[in-house]
């Protein structure tokens, strides 16, 4: 399922059951993402929390790209 939406997930879902892994905050190249952990030390972005605008155009830190973390 896919829902564009300025409100945060957890506000969206508020009292369903919970089907998302939990999610982690880490700094990264110097920006502050949400992340999903994955396998091996790689994370899937869920979002930017804290960066220089243009990276919000920048495909590499787009929701769901895939990182090398850790």
């Amino acid at each position: 399922m896919t829902l564009y939406t300025v409100i945060p997930l957890e506000h969206v879902f508020e009292g369903a059951v919970s089907f998302m892994e939990p999610l982690e905050e880490v700094s990264f190249q110097g920006l502050l993402l949400q992340v999903e952990p994955l396998d091996r030390g790689r994370a899937r972005i869920v979002r930017l929390l804290d960066c220089p605008l243009e990276k919000y155009l920048d495909p590499a830190f787009s929701p769901g790209a895939i990182i090398s973390w850790k």
